[in-house]
């Protein structure tokens, strides 16, 4: 018996192409184990009653260590479940009084068949579903594990967990990159649609950021590691989809409301059988099909093709809840730079006050603008870099939010900011017109000396008049901008883009303000760069970031992340918000017709009890079937899916659907052993 324990664990293994955890091994021996000695007390006393057709009540002994090996379990998860009114237990509740009142009518064949059955059929399930690819466990292979490090005594191979921050990598063509880190030699092209989901591969030079889970695709280039192993964004990413998986996706409140009085119904309808047939089996049938298998994947079938749907496209959906948030979205509120803009500012124009060049204005805005990551500070990093012109280091920054840069080193003061703010501190930029053109300005200040202003200009993303018109066509009452820029640059965004409202001149915490006060009369879905407009995305409905890989800040404070700054992603996923509530309410219908029909047809003796252990399972694969629509209709090419091998693929994803939301119709009986803790 234990080697055949063994080998039914090893078909699972062998089908899910990984091995499975020891609790995952100790569990699915104890079920599979169960089921085989209810098999030998069944097989045992059918002999013996046949040898020994007087003696009825040793065959009864026997077959009732049957029923209590196998039923005990069963029974027990359902009592628990009964008392806490959990209907996810709906199913153990329905089958233990099918095996109840079989064994007291004297079928105690059934009543040791029919948990045996349901057993069988959940492991052939299981088997089968997990042929589909493990998402998490492929997403993690596409980390390197090792790297090689450049040291004083040569190239070392390392594992990644020993780099630390400093440590210098090279990356040679076709190799992962392993950590996070900024190139300081060389030049390439990375591969990083397994973050970003762009095609196109990105363009790395020294300077530019690389991320851990990319691959680098020519060129050698040198790495500076700037994060270690468990703070990539690469890991934090796959954390976040781990946790995610773990978390149960609440069932839309109609289905609660239903399975409440479901297991009643269920009763009802098989008593009324028992009555008016006078056969207690066809009532015993309908317990056996009326088991809502289908009913646990109204709502998480369709969530999780979502979700595969979303990742595909770089789209990281944090928040489970966010097919019943997005579809009763009403306002949609836009950051400007870096998010309706490109974000990659360039200098304009300058203007000198008390610089007695260009070079000195553009070096001292450069000691504070080195150690800040903002859109100007890095165009002016660019144009230094660009141009050679040297800058002193050294400096302490401090940056103010919304206002600019104060670098303090020995008696050495420079502050580089808005011309509010600067006029904030007591100085008196000239030529107020100066820094009214369509981007922003920056003054810098030295030592109590107006230098000068560095103007910078942005520009819209070429997508963002589109997407703001799809977003009016798809019923958004209307849409806003909030910015901290000035109003010439607002309103100028406005016009290109046909954004309803502007508010200009805005800090952080007057942006959480607008939002609070949009909330008060209308559903927010606030769209930002997860780094200055954190306050607002946590404070909305909806937040969702542009550009998060690399922003652990963004991935924090959003619901959902852009890995890209593609603004189509935003109708998209709003579109697949409402594809997914349409699919769930759908699968209601399917889950609630095929449950009736199935009880219809038992009542009437046309599905017995075995039959129906077998049966009750069809609405779960209707359902399933109906949810993969969500994969097809948010294909690019959906006329490719019918081909061969694109039918295959859906199923393979219908497999990664199961794999991951199985909990809700296969681990029940499981939950029936004790909890055994993994090593």
């Amino acid at each position: 018996m234990e080697n055949l324990t063994n080998t039914a664990v090893h078909l699972l293994e062998d089908s899910q192409g990984a091995d499975l955890t020891r609790r995952e091994k100790r569990k699915l021996s104890v079920e599979i184990t169960t089921a085989m000695i209810a098999l030998v007390c069944l097989v045992t006393g059918l002999l013996y009653k046949g040898i020994f057709p007087e003696q009825t009540a040793v065959a009864g002994l026997i077959y009732s260590v049957g029923v209590l090996v196998e039923g005990l379990p069963l029974l027990a998860t359902a009592i628990r479940g009964f008392l806490q009114r959990d209907v996810t237990n709906a199913m153990e509740i329905l089958v233990s009084i099918a095996v109840l009142a079989c064994y007291i009518t004297g079928q105690h064949e059934l009543a040791i068949l029919i948990p045996v059955v349901l057993s069988v059929v959940h492991f052939l399930e299981e088997r089968s579903i997990m042929g589909g690819r493990d998402a998490i466990e492929g997403l993690k292979q596409m980390q390197a594990t090792d790297a090689v490090l450049e040291t004083e005594d040569g190239e070392v191979t390392v594992e990644v967990q020993a780099l630390k921050r400093g440590d210098i990598i090279i990356v040679r063509p076709g190799m992962g990159l392993p950590i996070d880190g900024t190139v300081i030699w060389g030049n390439s092209n990375i591969d990083q649609k397994s973050l970003t989901g762009e095609p196109l591969p990105a363009a790395v030079t020294v300077g530019d950021t690389v991320y851990a889970g990319t691959t680098n695709l020519d060129g050698m280039i040198k790495v500076r590691v700037e994060k270690e192993y468990q703070d990539t964004s690469f890991t934090k990413i796959v954390s976040l989809l781990e946790e995610a998986q773990s978390i149960t996706v609440p069932e839309i409140r109609i289905v609660d409301r239903f399975m409440h009085y479901y297991i009643p119904l269920a009763l009802i309808v098989a008593a009324l059988t028992a009555l008016l047939s006078r056969n207690i089996s066809n009532a015993i049938a309908v317990l056996v099909v009326s088991c809502p298998c289908g009913h646990m994947l109204v709502s998480s079938a369709p969530m999780i093709a979502a979700l595969a749907v979303s990742t595909k496209r770089g789209i990281l959906i944090k928040n489970a809840k966010f097919v019943e948030q997005l579809t009763n979205i009403t306002t949609v509120i836009f950051d400007k730079t870096g998010t309706i803009t490109r974000g990659e500012l360039s200098i304009s124009g300058f203007y000198l006050q008390e610089a007695q060049s260009r070079e000195e204005l553009f070096a001292r805005g450069g000691c504070v603008a080195c150690s800040s990551m903002h859109p100007i500070s890095r165009s002016l990093m660019k144009t230094l870099e660009g141009e050679g012109i040297p800058y002193e280091e050294g400096f302490q920054v401090r940056e103010t939010a919304g206002k600019g840069l104060t670098g303090t080193r020995g008696g050495e003061e420079i502050l580089f900011g808005s011309r509010h703010w600067i006029e904030s501190l007591g100085y008196q930029p000239e030529d107020p017109h100066m820094d009214t053109g369509g981007g922003p300005a920056n003054w810098v200040v030295y030592n109590g000396r107006v230098l000068g202003c560095l103007m910078f200009d942005d520009s819209v993303r070429p997508e963002a008049e589109e997407v703001v018109s799809r977003l009016h066509e798809d019923g958004m009452e209307q849409t806003v901008l909030l910015t901290g820029d000035r109003e010439f640059a607002a309103r100028k965004v406005q016009r290109q883009t046909g954004i309803d409202q502007v508010y200009f001149h805005l800090l952080p915490e007057e942006k959480l303000e607008h939002v609070k006060r949009l909330r008060q009369d209308a559903h927010v879905l606030a769209v930002g760069d997860g780094i200055n407009d954190a306050l607002a995305l946590a404070e909305a409905d909806v937040g969702i970031a542009m550009g998060a890989m690399g922003s652990d800040v963004a991935i924090q404070s959003a619901d959902i992340a852009l890995m890209n700054n593609d603004l189509n992603n935003i109708p998209f996923v709003m579109s697949l918000a409402r594809s997914t509530k349409s699919i769930m309410y759908q699968n209601i219908g399917i889950a609630f017709s095929v449950s009736l029909i199935m009880m219809i047809l038992a009542a009437v003796g046309v599905i017995p009890a075995l039959a129906g252990a077998f049966l009750h399972n069809i609405g779960a694969f209707v359902i399933l079937i109906n949810s993969s629509r969500i994969l097809r209709d948010s294909a690019e090419h959906p006329d490719l899916l019918d081909t061969l091998d694109d039918f295959s693929l859906r199923m393979a994803q219908c497999g990664a659907i199961l794999v991951h939301y199985r909990a809700h119709f296969i681990k029940k009986l499981r939950q029936a052993a004790p909890p055994i803790h993994a090593d």
